[in-house]
């Protein structure tokens, strides 16, 4: 039997390319996008007829409870489920006085509470089977925080916590939770996938001068390739039980954790200000 990974926000970055490289491997992949005029990138000349057939599109916005509620409808349409990436996120940039509480919420929304809602929706199936792996696409932000994104990064921290929690809820039932935490990828979410608050580019702004030297660093920073964490989680959707929770990938970011939990956070701190300020 095959089989079945569901991805959220598969239509592009991540989701995307583990929805192919897991169609390659002749999993059926339920790809599922808040968007559904973008499903015909699953039907492009460029991917074989291997492919396309391994490939369902469903419509999901993690974030709009009408939308989860249909989507567990149809999840009892499933016989089974092996796989869940809780994929779908997006990236608020900015400084914490300029950052609507609105928009702290809205980055909640999507890179949180949307993961605990699909979550809750496929777990009955999964417990059901006796088995299943959940895959959460954190960050290192989720590990290590910056400033200019704390929204995203404190929606990664919690991600990172409430991921700890249910691995060790849903063990006993042969469920395996993972945590996927790139660094800096080639992805839309550092680029049309960021929101960013129109003060932050006042030229009059108290942390104008700041800001140079914050996109100065992220643009220098090494970006991988998104298909290597796309290999990645295609690889450990393949495979037995999973005996770690966490799975750091990328340019640069097992030394950076390294980094953090063995030098004083004072020494951090005048690190990473030498490297932004003026």
């Amino acid at each position: 039997m095959k089989k079945t990974v569901l991805i959220t926000g598969a239509s592009s970055g991540f989701g995307y390319h583990t929805a192919l490289n897991c169609a390659k491997k002749g999993f059926r992949v339920i790809a599922t996008m808040r968007n559904m005029k973008k499903a015909t990138i699953f039907s492009s000349d460029e991917l074989n007829d291997h492919v396309k057939e391994n490939i369902e599109v469903w419509p999901l916005d993690v974030t709009d409870p009408v939308s989860l509620a249909d989507f567990s409808d149809r999840l009892k349409d499933l016989s089974r489920l092996d796989v869940l990436v809780n994929n779908a996120g997006f990236a608020i940039g900015g400084f914490v006085e300029q950052v609507p509480l609105e928009a702290y919420r809205r980055q909640f929304e999507t890179n949180f509470f949307g993961v605990i809602g699909v979550t809750q929706a496929v777990l009955p199936l999964m417990r059901k089977q006796e088995s299943g792996k959940i895959m959460n696409v954190s960050s290192i932000s989720g590990l290590i925080g910056f400033p200019g994104l704390s929204a995203y990064v404190s929606s990664k921290h919690a991600l990172e916590g409430w991921s700890e929690s249910l691995r060790l809820e849903v063990k006993p039932f042969g469920i395996d939770v993972a945590l996927i935490e790139p660094g800096s990828y080639q992805t839309n979410i550092w680029s049309s996938g960021m929101e960013i608050p129109d003060d932050v580019y006042n030229p009059d702004s108290p942390y104008a001068f700041y800001l140079k030297g914050l996109w100065k660093a992220l643009n220098k920073e090494s970006h991988g390739n998104p298909s290597h964490v796309a290999d990645l989680m295609a690889k450990l959707s393949d495979q037995g039980n999973l005996s770690k929770l966490r799975f750091p990938i990328g340019p640069g970011v097992r030394m950076n954790i390294i980094l953090k939990r063995i030098l004083p956070w004072a020494w951090l701190e005048r690190i990473v200000l030498k490297k932004l300020l003026p």
